[in-house]
């Protein structure tokens, strides 16, 4: 086997682990590190098989101490989905073998198979691109599990919240005030729970971004049952933060002219929008660091959080 750097390098027994969930001949010839995750370690292995030919599989490693104590739960509903998305249309990995308590290699693991194409997280083809991230959403929401996953959990709360440097301190706190209110009744939808441009694979024709068509979705880790619209606002605060809070505030109109539905209420619909912009408001540094590694070398942590005060301030602005 060969590595492409010595970061790609995978541990003895994962090693082994893998290799007895491959084809009769078939061996790992090349590991490649692959940039933009945030909790775990990922990796493409490149499959030597018996005809002479090469084919793609994806190695998820949970190895920072923090991420491993959540490692089963995140492995175990990740596998969970991907089985359940086998056959529906919905372009995610297929499973391949899952070791949720690293019983058999070095960290908690999940292997599945590789898809083509890239999270595009440039400015450019933007106006194609979030249709077709809309689309893609209303058809995961549209699909209805025989189990479904468990309740989606709420990822900030009124005292965690984290104000940017500079940000009006009025706005913060009249937004922190709209979460404090229990959220409102929702029809239940089978959710991502992390639907974002960085999680969507597209190919994009050389040359011409308006032939892009998405090719998958990844990172399932996170799938719960809630209300549309927590799926929707955190699709729009990514967009926000990536491309100006104009496309963070355009998303939802995209999904609802995509055939998905979403509360009929203004208000119950920016308690979600606001209640994801506040989330994020808690992890600004560890958003914004994959999307410098993917190029975006502008969007420092001040850059981001400047980003996010401005969408939030509109969000409130909206409220009225």
């Amino acid at each position: 086997m060969t590595n492409h750097d010595e970061a790609a390098a995978v541990r003895p027994l994962t090693l082994a682990w893998v290799s007895r969930h491959l084809e009769a001949g078939e061996r790992i010839v090349r590991t490649e590190a692959l940039h933009g995750g945030i909790t775990a370690e990922m990796r493409r292995l490149t499959i030597g098989t018996r005809d002479g030919g090469t084919r793609d599989l994806v190695l998820r490693s949970f190895v920072d101490p923090f991420s491993v104590g959540h490692a089963e739960d995140w492995l175990n509903r990740e596998a969970g989905a991907l089985a359940l998305l086998t056959g529906t249309g919905v372009p995610a990995p297929g499973l391949v073998a899952v070791d949720p308590t690293a019983a058999h290699g070095e960290y908690p693991s999940l292997l599945m198979t590789h898809l083509a194409g890239r999270a595009v997280l440039d400015d450019e083809g933007l106006e194609t691109r979030v249709p077709l991230l809309a689309r893609q959403l209303v058809a995961i929401h549209a699909l209805r599990p025989a189990e479904r996953p468990r309740e989606y959990v709420a990822l900030t709360t009124a005292d965690t919240v984290v104000v940017p440097k500079g940000a009006d301190a009025a706005v913060w706190a009249a937004a922190i005030d709209v979460i404090r209110r229990p959220a409102p009744p929702y029809e239940g939808r089978f959710l991502h729970r992390d639907f974002q441009p960085g999680n969507v694979l597209f190919d994009v024709p050389p040359a011409r971004p308006a032939g892009a068509r998405i090719t998958g979705v990844i990172d399932w880790a996170a799938t719960s049952w809630g209300p549309a619209d927590l799926d929707v606002a955190h699709c729009s605060t990514n967009l926000a933060l990536l491309h100006g809070q104009a496309w963070g505030l355009r998303f939802a109109a995209a999904y609802e002219e995509a055939g998905g539905v979403l509360a009929e209420a203004a208000s119950e619909r920016l308690y979600w929008q606001v209640r994801d912009g506040l989330a994020c408001s808690e992890e600004v540094q560890q958003v914004a660091r994959p999307w410098r590694e993917a190029g975006r070398t502008e969007l420092t942590t001040r850059a981001v959080g400047e980003r996010l005060d401005a969408y939030v301030t509109a969000l409130m602005d909206a409220l009225g």
